[in-house]
């Protein structure tokens, strides 16, 4: 996501990118589940961004990160643009390729993301953009986001795998495309 961040930039629009902890080369201990204390942790930013006079006007995750905006919208309704990369509609099941505890587990298998996109305000625009090969997360996924998120748009790379490896330059004009739309809201 750091060519998607730098083609923001040369619009323009600051990013502000970060690893949750334990995710990439944040400090701390991977853990499994965690969706909506890393939910918590976004909102802290955003209201540290805030404090500062600054506006986020969209939030972009991607693969646990896409169901973490999603989560964030879901609890929070102060962002009005949500661009859900690669999420998992479905957090149980799946091959398990790393140890976890079983609290890190039962969390994920908790996490409604149904239930959750439900909470998710007509007023906040949401964006799934999805490669059609991408093997972690099965494309079938991203569909069901735009079956039940009511202002929802999807958008699916054709060939593109999890990482939109070969696909930077599709992935980078759709989410322009969707963070330049004009923000419309319900009744006005």
């Amino acid at each position: 996501m750091v060519n998607l961040a730098n083609a923001l930039q040369k619009e323009g629009i600051t990013a502000f990118r970060f690893d949750f902890s334990g995710n990439g080369e944040s400090e701390g201990t991977f853990q499994y589940g965690n969706y909506f204390r890393e939910a918590d942790d976004l909102q802290s930013a955003i209201q540290h961004f805030r404090e500062a006079n600054c506006v986020t006007s969209a939030i972009l995750g991607h693969s646990k990160g896409g169901n973490v905006v999603l989560l964030y919208a879901s609890k929070y309704h102060d962002v009005p643009r949500v661009i859900n990369v690669s999420g998992r509609y479905k957090t149980e099941g799946g091959e398990f390729l790393y140890r976890v505890t079983e609290d890190s587990l039962m969390e994920r298998l908790n996490t409604n993301m149904h239930e959750a996109c439900l909470q998710i305000g007509k007023d906040c625009s949401v964006l799934t953009v999805h490669g059609s090969d991408d093997t972690i997360v099965r494309v079938k996924e991203a569909s069901e986001f735009a079956k039940i998120i009511p202002n929802h748009k999807l958008h699916v790379v054709k060939g593109a795998n999890h990482g939109f490896s070969k696909h930077q330059d599709e992935l980078i004009s759709v989410v322009l495309s969707f963070i330049k739309e004009p923000v419309i809201h319900e009744g006005k």
